[in-house]
């Protein structure tokens, strides 16, 4: 399913909490100078100018995860009205997660990142106080991770910060090779080929022969206990979100698995004067995150489906009565992660006439404002169009809500106009281009080299670390083209429109979740002889 950015004392933060408690108690209204008051009620968000987000996407930290049970926040509320020492408190909780998940042991993170950074930590340091302290400085420890390449993603920056050397296997016969006396652990992301020839199974024989720790990130994935499905295929220990499927607090995590490995994750941890410190997960976080497990084996899955199904059966009844617009109800395929049925709305784009990408950013920009979970179709494209809805973190009347507004958008779209021709081109910027990308902090110098068909362009970008190819178009003496970089195990999206005047450019990139900035060029010289 398609997926889509002044200095206080102690003792002043201790007095800003101070009145924070009196306004709760006079009403939950804070006073600020020269500022409208903060509403700690239903307009919380407003009061500050954001504006809250009607949920049909799914469990994207970008918006904020998933929507935590009542029993989570009385358990939070609940926890913070004491002090516990926080050893102490994590040795009970762990009891408990083992009891409940039939793991060994489990301790609660501030994320399944933080979980991955923490098991790193121990797999390299252990419980030895030296070597915490030395951390990212892996001299004389051991400094490799192994991860096999369908597993490389933008989330095992988390095991990277710690200083490691990535050593990615990409078929079964390199894997005995990959390891060594430098291995510290191994990682493997679940989903799609973690049960295949280079999934956990297969791997953690060798990791086991080997005494090296194996950990799966399950983090969208939904709970599976009695036994875990990653530790029964011989995974050491397995993190999960706890603000997706499990729907916890957003700031924590779930870890499960060898009791030993965990503990030494603890102690590597906040509040422990380690690498970890700054990942630090509060009691609140801690205990809301165990009434999410308990909650977990209560909740009645199968009728939250039910109710699933029946909010994507009101929407597609509402949208269907507009002439040329169909629906499915599409089932997940077997995999773990973000586990629902989704809707799919289909029309041509010309009747109704307005774009899947046009409805997907007017619901979102207009109120209320509503996020769908993708869109397809555009007026310079193929027009064919689709949006597509994922009901599980719709909260009761939201699938009335989105109903009405789909229905209201089809029916009776606005006016957009079609985009205007591109103007033939008045410019050659065929060649090398030396640019500047000027950042809010910092530059960077690129090389982009183009090759110019008419009004095509084709040809390579040269980042400071990364390259990729690109693709683009001229219009006049306007050029715009794109590209994606591959980073580890992510791909840096750069978009750039600029303006040609003889050898120089002027313009933006569009750097994605990194936002915008802008960019200058000068085209390279070559000198014959």
């Amino acid at each position: 399913m398609p997926n889509l950015f002044s200095k206080h004392s102690r003792r002043e933060l201790f007095r800003q909490g101070g009145l924070l408690a009196a306004a709760q108690a006079l009403g939950g209204r804070i006073q600020r100078a020269s500022a409208a008051a903060l509403d700690i009620g239903a307009n919380l968000y407003q009061s500050i100018g954001v504006r809250p987000i009607l949920n049909a996407k799914g469990t994207f930290t970008i918006i904020t995860g998933s929507m935590t049970l009542p029993e989570v926040k009385h358990a939070m509320d609940e926890a913070g009205r004491h002090f516990v020492q926080m050893d102490e408190l994590m040795e009970g909780v762990s009891k408990r997660l083992a009891d409940l998940t039939s793991a060994e042991w489990g301790i609660i993170t501030a994320g399944c990142c933080a979980a991955l950074t923490h098991c790193t930590a121990a797999a390299i340091a252990g419980n030895n106080p030296e070597r915490m302290q030395r951390l990212p400085d892996l001299t004389g420890m051991k400094n490799e991770v192994i991860i096999p390449s369908y597993s490389r993603n933008v989330y095992d920056h988390a095991i990277r910060m710690l200083g490691v050397k990535i050593v990615e296997v990409s078929e079964p016969s390199q894997l005995e090779s990959a390891f060594n006396e430098r291995t510290a652990m191994v990682y493997i992301l679940g989903g799609p080929g973690d049960d295949g020839p280079l999934g956990t199974r297969v791997i953690a024989e060798v990791a086991k022969r080997k005494n090296v720790p194996l950990i799966v990130d399950a983090a969208a994935e939904i709970l599976t206990v009695k036994p875990n499905v990653h530790l029964e295929r011989g995974a050491t220990a397995v993190a999960y979100s706890g603000g997706k499927c499990i729907r916890g607090p957003q700031a924590a995590g779930l870890l499960l698995g060898e009791k030993n490995w965990l503990q030494a994750a603890w102690a590597n941890s906040a509040p422990h004067h380690a690498f970890g410190r700054s990942l630090k997960v509060g009691k609140e976080e801690i205990m809301g995150m165990l009434a999410a497990v308990e909650m977990w084996m209560k909740r009645d899955h199968q009728a939250e489906w039910r109710t699933w199904e029946a909010s994507l059966n009101q929407i597609a009844a509402s949208v269907k009565r507009i002439g040329g617009v169909t629906t499915e109800i599409t089932q997940p395929d077997e995999g773990l992660s973000n586990r629902s049925p989704g809707l799919a709305i289909h029309w041509n784009g010309t009747s109704p006439n307005i774009t899947g990408q046009e409805v997907s950013k007017l619901v979102l920009d207009t109120e209320p404002r509503i996020i769908l979970a993708g869109a397809r179709g555009s007026r310079e494209g193929d027009r064919a169009s689709s949006v597509f809805i994922v009901p599980y973190m719709m909260g009761p009347g939201d699938d009335k809500i989105v109903a009405e507004r789909l229905y209201a958008v089809l029916s009776n779209p606005p006016h957009f106009p079609d985009p205007q021709p591109d103007a033939t081109p008045s410019v050659t910027v065929a060649g090398q281009w030396e640019v500047r990308l000027e950042f809010g902090r910092g530059s960077a110098k690129h090389t982009v080299v183009l090759e110019q068909d008419g009004a095509k362009l084709v040809g390579t970008h040269q980042g400071e670390y990364y390259h990729g190819d690109l693709s683009g178009k001229v219009s006049g003496n306007q050029v715009r083209f794109r590209t994606m970089n591959r980073a580890e195990g992510t791909e840096l999206f750069y978009e750039f429109t600029g303006v040609v005047e003889g050898d120089k450019i002027t313009g933006t990139v569009n750097l994605g979740e990194y936002g915008k900035t802008t960019f200058s060029g000068q085209k390279h010289k070559y000198r014959n002889g």
